[in-house]
């Protein structure tokens, strides 16, 4: 088959080397991918992960700000594609993109339809304490995530897993649903199941301000939070006005951290056994990598050695 590619991020590098390494039997044709954008300090043009890999495949890339116009669209029209394969691409795709593939779009999709439709699955899955996810194979349409769905994939999210862990293995999971997914099609052994109505939740955007943590919470809603925001934005916490981010930590309940009654949240209890013991609204949070602005991410017990922490409180 005559595949073209959309994607952008890192996610979407293991997919698209899969196709390549499944030449001659299926042959990418073209890449699509969001425009370079300003990266680092200097803010200067950086090109996505997908690009980059495009480029070192000698693969043709385009990179359209939209696809809602003809101009936009001439790229995909121009490889005519049989089937275009869409993964994180960041960008709409509108029924007339979606109709130019003689056999249509799939998309890889980093959760367990319907749960999680939208822009950040694995860092809700995992804010939300679920104890799976996994990847689909989904036909796309106009609706957001909505398609009906040829494979799935299930993993579990194991009581330490990160987004940034979880990431990676839905990642490497995607690729192989995929190849599997293009044999299925090739075959004429695909069979499409509409995506039930019930349980539907929606996956929105991360915003940097949800990784503050308001040390009134429970210490296991407060762990899934820096678990789910590793490795972005990053837990945030203050001591005093600085500014710091917690990178990883444990939950403890009040009796296995021996806290007392009357303590408020927020209420640095000092350093046992290697970790920084914090009092949560319900339990106590055991911070054991942390990172102040500008500086090094360091253990609990080096952060304790340079910071005056008696009587401290986060913020």
């Amino acid at each position: 088959m005559r595949i073209a590619f959309a994607g952008t991020p890192d996610f979407a590098v293991p997919p698209l080397a899969a196709l390549c390494r499944a030449a001659p039997a299926h042959a990418v044709v073209g890449v699509l991918t969001q425009p370079d954008r300003p990266a680092g300090r200097g803010q200067r043009l950086a090109q996505g992960p997908v690009k980059q890999y495009a480029l070192s495949q000698g693969l043709p890339v385009a990179q359209p700000p939209t696809l809602r116009d003809e101009a936009g669209r001439a790229s995909l029209r121009e490889w005519a594609p049989d089937l275009l394969v869409v993964v994180a691409y960041g960008l709409i795709l509108p029924p007339a993109a979606l109709a130019i593939p003689r056999l249509g779009c799939l998309n890889i999709h980093a959760s367990l339809l319907p749960r999680w439709r939208g822009a950040a699955p694995i860092q809700r899955a995992v804010l939300a304490g679920d104890p799976e996810t996994g990847v689909a194979i989904m036909r796309m349409e106009a609706g957001l995530d909505t398609g009906p769905v040829l494979r799935t994939r299930r993993v579990t999210i194991g009581p330490r897993s990160t987004s940034g862990s979880v990431h990676d293995v839905l990642a490497a999971l995607g690729a192989a649903e995929l190849v599997a997914a293009l044999g299925q099609i090739e075959a004429g052994e695909a069979h499409f199941e509409p995506q039930p109505a019930e349980g539907v939740t929606y996956a929105a955007k991360i915003d940097k301000a949800e990784a503050r943590l308001d040390w009134r919470e429970s210490a296991t809603a407060l762990d899934r939070r820096v678990r789910a925001f590793d490795p972005w934005p990053g837990a945030e916490a203050r001591l005093g006005e600085e500014p710091l981010k917690i990178l990883q930590a444990q939950p403890l309940d009040d009796a296995a951290a021996g806290r007392g009654a009357g303590i408020a949240p927020g209420t640095v209890l000092g350093l046992r056994g290697g970790a920084l013991h914090v009092a949560c609204g319900a339990g106590v949070l055991a911070i054991e990598r942390l990172q102040r602005a500008g500086r090094r991410p360091v253990s609990a017990r080096e952060f304790a050695n340079g910071v005056a922490l008696d009587g401290g409180v986060l913020g």
